[in-house]
């Protein structure tokens, strides 16, 4: 019998995922540990392998295809001395990958005077040579909303199944005139929204689909700012010396390149196993006190960005905690990061300050309890001992939630990290 390959469980959240590509294709024999197939996460795109040896016999799921749950069957296998009559039984067994729900259309701007408009026209029953055309009931309902016939419609699903983007490529190729075709293919939604008589009007626009790693981004950010009480502190550190320090650190070896956001780690490290109550975390019956600085860093990547963790950040060196940093950007930016890379961190870290920002509140990373936005560093006026004089500066911003972390607490944080900064010797001792 076929062995059927699963849809797998790329992280402990992930409920779904999109089929980016297919490393094999029908026909090709695998191995036990090669590389079938890159999947898209919520996070990263990631490499599936094979954990059974056979033939490539039939590939369920199309490349692009979104919305394709955990555990539903994408591939079948062909053990050794099977043939393609083998699939038959499987192949209907497999359940169909299900397409991404649409996203709900703005209702149209209704006119000031009500006018009576016909219904549209429901499509007709497809049909191919006298049979049932199969579709997908999301491709369906979209067929007859926008007055398709999908019996003109190539399917490009599984045993030539029409799916969401076949009904949104023949609208966008102008194959039917229904009400709804323009909300029914977004991605071709690039003609002006004013209309004769209509109340208002939407400029011209592009539309970009979002990726999976977009849609968890805006919901955890928004259940982040309507759900976490965010509180604001913010400190100016002067980084004269600790860029004398670095500075004299590059000159030592060429093993490492120390860069301020090396050091800024570091620094919020000990500053958390200085403060141990900052390094928390609310989970609605208490707080959990983490054991461990794991310090989670802002990484701007394509379509979003992603937070990989440096464990235990106090105790390890400036030349460890570079290199890691390095590497784990790298694999961020490829899509390459594992779920222990970028998973449990306990702080967040968002630094700005190469892009010519001054200051800003950063959002908290759930179930994080703080994060500490870093500005860039710039000369400023500053007075010392009641003189006048010129100091390189750097304004942070931390980001508390005060169910966990109190206002005393998270100021004795950012007094502690301070000190660290304007004294980096200390951090190293």
């Amino acid at each position: 019998m076929p062995i059927k390959i699963l849809m797998p469980a790329l992280s402990p959240t992930m409920t779904e995922g999109t089929l980016a590509k297919w490393m094999v294709k029908e026909g090709d024999e695998v191995g036990s540990g090669d590389v079938i197939a890159e999947i898209e996460t919520d996070k990263a795109t990631m490499e599936v392998e094979a954990v059974e040896e056979g033939r490539v016999g039939k590939l369920l799921v199309a490349e692009g295809t979104e919305g394709v749950q955990v555990n539903d069957t994408i591939a079948l296998l062909l053990e050794d001395g099977e043939d393609e009559g083998a699939l038959e039984g499987a192949a209907d067994s497999a359940p169909a990958p299900k397409a991404e729900a649409p996203a709900p259309a703005a209702s149209p701007a209704k006119p000031e005077t009500p006018a009576a408009k016909p219904a549209p026209a429901a499509a007709p029953a497809a049909k191919a040579d006298g049979d049932r055309v199969f579709a997908s009931p999301l491709a369906r309902r979209m067929a007859e909303q926008a007055g398709l016939d999908l019996s003109g419609v190539t399917g490009s699903g599984p045993n030539g199944r029409i799916v969401k983007a076949d009904v949104e490529a023949a609208l966008a190729g102008g194959k039917a005139s229904g009400p709804a075709a323009a909300a029914a293919a977004p991605a071709a939604a690039t003609a002006p929204k004013s209309a004769p008589g209509a109340v208002g009007f939407e400029p011209e626009f592009d539309f970009e689909r979002a990726s999976n790693m977009r849609k968890v981004i805006a919901q955890r950010l928004t259940e982040s700012k309507q759900t976490v009480p965010h509180f604001y502190l913010t400190v100016d550190c002067q980084i004269d010396t600790l860029l004398a320090l670095r500075k004299d650190l590059n000159s030592r070896s060429d093993a490492y390149k120390l860069s301020v956001n090396d050091l800024i780690i570091k620094a919020s490290g000990v500053a958390l196993r200085n403060v141990p109550a900052a390094n928390a975390s609310w989970t609605g019956d208490g707080v959990k006190l983490y054991r461990s600085a794991d310090i989670a860093v802002a990484v701007a990547i394509e379509g979003g960005l992603i937070t990989p963790v440096i464990r235990n950040a106090a105790g390890k060196g400036l030349e460890t905690i570079s290199n890691e940093m390095k590497e784990l950007a790298a694999k961020a930016r490829d899509g390459k990061l594992q779920p222990e890379e970028y998973q449990g961190g306990t702080f967040s870290i968002s630094n700005l300050g190469m892009f010519g920002v001054k200051q800003f509140d950063a959002v908290i990373n759930p179930p994080q309890g703080a994060i500490l936005a870093v500005g860039a560093g710039e000369q400023r006026p500053v007075v010392r001992d009641g003189a006048l004089a010129v100091a390189t500066v750097m304004s942070v911003t931390l980001s508390v939630d005060h169910r966990a972390v109190d206002g005393a607490v998270g100021a004795e944080f950012l007094a502690a990290f301070k000190k660290l900064i304007e004294d980096p010797m200390t951090m190293l001792l």
